[in-house]
């Protein structure tokens, strides 16, 4: 199985490209959703890593695809401007979680 990566910029792209992952780098929703499901179509490809700015800019395109496909597993990364997520998001998010405050 193998890593993609889809980026919505060229020092993403590099950055990955330079520890091995392979990828591209998309600009728009109609862009985005054809190489998505390009990716979603290729067998080998068990991570597909996608820049936050995707999760920011389309929530309902991407959360759906996490809903409908099991395979692969749908991660997205900080970018180059850093995370868009509270500094404790962490423990929110476990908070939540287990219903308990940590």
């Amino acid at each position: 199985m193998k890593m993609y990566l889809i980026s919505d910029n060229i020092d993403t792209y590099t950055g990955m490209r330079l520890v091995g992952i392979d990828g591209c780098v998309v600009h728009g929703l109609e862009e985005l959703k054809e190489r998505m499901n390009q990716a979603l179509s290729d067998r080998e490809i068990g991570i597909l890593l996608l820049t936050e700015k995707f999760g920011r800019d389309y929530p309902d395109y991407i959360n759906g695809i996490k809903m409908e496909h099991t395979m692969p597993l749908i991660i997205e990364v900080p970018d180059r401007h850093g995370t868009g997520r509270k500094p404790d998001f962490i423990t929110s998010y476990v908070n939540e979680a287990i219903g308990l405050k940590l």
